[in-house]
């Protein structure tokens, strides 16, 4: 290549290596901001939630003392109605409704002016202080209680009021309010005001208590726009909300804000105040009029994420610039090249690279777990194309096998970051979540809220413990395991929604007991729905043929793929196709050699009982006949286990054992684990009645009976234990 068609070539790489480098940045700059979006968008519902739980917190202190002065005067509002005829009693009233209520400070029976002749002006009026209660009289003068807020209202209203917060200068000297109910006399007329004084000092240790964020404060606004209470005394019944609009000058901000507050609204705003952010949430307090509101700085909600975006964004940006040294370098030693092949090549590296990444994500060294005994499993997948959507995945942790296989909607690069982030999502989940249900539920939420290109995933998440053989599972949209044992059966799942659809799904998980050599094939509809060129389907019934015969788990799904290839022949696959094969090698002392038979809750599983029963015969030397008759009693039994014992379309195990004890006893022990049933506390029925009078059931246990000499029914907590015994 010459140097002048070389220096153009230069070029154009030089431009791509720019624009490289101008795509990672806007790919990390826009990784940044969405990871900064959904961050701050968590914490400011967080914010949101902890200020309007303090606040309805708060709301709810108060108007336990706002409910407790209501009762004290409506408790006492008929003795002050008798004092309208026996003035001089009202002092007893106002001094018992003191003493008798802890949360009430001062209270005074008022006549109104004119009512009484004898008392033009006439107010006893019965307060608390440290030296105890104390006495005065309000019917003075310079005190003119009947202009005071407390008094005119009620009988304006001629309803309760509570008045705004006030110093009761010539009272109780201290700030308070005061709830007010008008008294009437036995022609309807309003002869007085009974009140109920409460101190406001324990709302302000109140609302100084809420600490929703370090430098969080809060106040209390009357019905009328003041400041009744706040950390800032200068505020208290000193300035109303106008007054503040004022000196700071956003008026349009301040008066719906004022609005929104005394005309009993919940909400939150935010505020811009000398260059610094401010999110305020307010609600109301109910019967008073009165509204609280938090007031909460941006930078304690949004400070530690906006530090670690900064640290981020540093990185990022040191990551750039090493990308394009090393790039100015690369490009210094490239001279020859072929633009077209170039493209070529770099889709083919990038679709190369899509399909390691996405192969790396899943186990791919079988068998995975050599040092066990207890589990034979092994899994591949086939991808349609150079990147699949197809996933699997497992590991074992407190000896619990933690698996899953997914299928993401679509193909190619969108299925495979997919497919990644669904994997990534289940090791997350599944790291301290025990229960498949809540491992799905948790992977759909978050699936469902970045869930842009509206993809979803069909997926079956189980956890099996080891020990026990308790298969614990969840499915969501996907094809329905088989399970392997004497027969070949679909495992009963409950139709859940695929992930990524709706955030809030509940997904319900499932239970099935696995048993000794018992194994479980979980597959893709790749599978089923592998074409041959006639367009003919692989189908379930020939997947069934492919399972049968006993293999290790990596020559099950050789075998199943061979015979995939052998059907579609030339015919291009389609789609991809994943298969996991399990199988379980554990709890081997569930299959007791010595006369022990463990069955599924299927009720063709009792045609293994004869055999079972001939071995029994053959080892303690019966009679025919009685084995014939044992077999009949035993099926019985298990008949009644099997159909009813477990819920239907949940897996269950039976365990029937045979022994010989004392020489000449032979026992029979039947075992289930599902729900407590006694059969033997069911009554005998009566033989002689005609099968239209005699109620249905109870012949099953009645023939037991009549064929065991003993028959008793134990349950230990976890399983039900019907021991029957023979005598030989």
């Amino acid at each position: 290549m010459s140097l002048k068609s070389e220096k153009p070539l230069m070029k154009r790489s030089t431009r791509t290596a720019v624009m490289v480098v101008v795509v990672a940045a806007i790919t990390l700059e826009a990784t940044s901001l969405i990871q900064t979006f959904y961050a701050q968008r968590g914490l400011r519902e967080e914010a949101a939630k902890r200020a309007e739980s303090q606040l309805e917190l708060t709301r709810n202190e108060i108007l336990d003392i706002i409910d407790q002065t209501e009762t004290a005067v409506r408790n006492n509002v008929w003795i002050a109605r008798w004092c309208l005829d026996h003035q001089d009693s009202a002092g007893v009233v106002c001094r018992r409704m003191v003493a008798d209520n802890p949360v009430v400070v001062g209270s005074t029976v008022a006549l109104v002016p004119g009512y009484s002749s004898r008392y033009p002006l006439y107010a006893p009026y019965v307060y608390r202080n440290d030296e105890g209660l104390q006495f005065q009289s309000l019917a003075d003068p310079s005190y003119n209680y009947p202009s005071h807020e407390w008094f005119v209202k009620p009988i304006e209203l001629d309803a309760p009021y509570w008045s705004e917060p006030y110093v009761d200068e010539g009272g109780g000297e201290v700030l308070m309010t005061t709830y007010s109910m008008p008294v009437k006399d036995s022609k309807g007329r309003i002869g007085a005001v009974l009140t109920a004084d409460i101190a406001l000092d324990w709302l302000t240790d109140l609302l100084a208590d809420i600490r929703v964020y370090p430098h969080s404060t809060s106040l209390m606004l009357s019905r009328t726009g003041h400041f009744m209470l706040s950390k800032n005394r200068e505020l208290v019944d000193q300035e109303s909300v106008t007054e503040v609009m004022a000196q700071v000058g956003d008026t349009p901000f301040f008066v719906e804000l004022e609005r929104s507050m005394t005309s009993g609204e919940s909400g939150n705003v935010v505020y811009k105040f000398k260059g610094k952010v401010y999110h305020i949430f307010y609600a109301p307090v109910d019967k008073t009029g009165w509204s609280m509101c938090v007031i909460i700085p941006d930078t304690d909600i949004f400070g530690s994420v906006r530090r670690v975006t900064f640290m981020v964004t540093l990185l990022q940006l040191l990551g750039i610039l090493m990308l394009a040294l090393i790039l100015r370098s690369f490009l210094r030693g490239q001279h020859q090249f072929n633009e077209l092949e170039q493209k070529r090549q770099l889709m083919q590296n990038e679709l190369h690279i899509a399909q390691s990444i996405q192969m790396s994500m899943v186990p791919k060294v079988f068998p995975p777990f050599p040092e066990r005994h207890d589990l034979d499993l092994a899994a591949s997948i086939i991808p349609a194309k150079e990147v699949g959507g197809d996933l699997y995945d497992f590991f074992i942790r407190d000896e619990k096998l933690f698996f899953c296989i997914g299928d993401v909607s679509g193909k190619g690069v969108p299925a495979s970051l997919v497919m990644a982030v669904t994997r990534a999502t289940f090791r997350t989940m599944a790291a301290y979540e025990d229960h498949p249900g809540a491992i799905v539920g948790s992977m759909n939420k978050r699936l469902a809220e970045m869930n842009d290109t509206e993809m979803f995933v069909t997926f079956f998440c189980g956890v099996m413990d080891l020990e026990k053989g308790r298969l614990s599972y969840c499915n969501a949209g996907h094809n329905p395991p088989l399970i392997l044992t004497d027969a070949i059966r679909t495992l009963p799942t409950k139709p859940n929604l695929p992930l990524g659809i709706l955030p809030d799904m509940f997904f319900e998980e499932q239970d099935c007991d696995f048993l000794y050599d018992d194994a479980l094939f979980l597959y893709t509809d790749g599978l089923t729905e592998a074409e041959n060129e006639a367009h003919e389907q692989f189908g379930e019934e020939r997947m069934e043929q492919a399972l049968h015969g006993r293999k290790d788990s990596q020559a099950h799904l050789a075998t199943v793929w061979a015979q995939v290839e052998a059907f579609v022949g030339d015919a291009l696959q389609s789609d991809d196709l994943t298969m996991l094969f399990i199988h379980y090698l554990g709890n081997d002392k569930v299959v007791a050699p010595d006369l022990t038979l463990v069955m599924h809750n299927d009720i063709q599983q009792l045609a293994q009982l004869p055999d079972w029963m001939d071995q029994v015969g053959d080892a303690y030397h019966l009679d025919p006949a009685l084995v014939m008759s044992l077999n009949l009693a035993l099926e019985e039994a298990a008949t009644n286990v099997i159909l009813y014992a477990y819920p239907k379309g949940s897996c269950g195990s039976v365990e029937l054992s045979a022994d010989l004890v004392e020489g000449k006893r032979l026992r029979f022990v039947l075992t289930d684990s599902g729900k407590p049933f006694d059969p033997t506390a069911a009554p005998d029925p009566d033989i002689a009645a005609s099968a239209v009078d005699r109620p249905i059931g109870g012949l099953g246990i009645f023939l037991v009976r009549q064929i065991m000499d003993e028959v008793h029914y134990n349950y230990d907590g976890e399983h039900n234990i019907l021991t029957m015994i023979k005598n030989i």
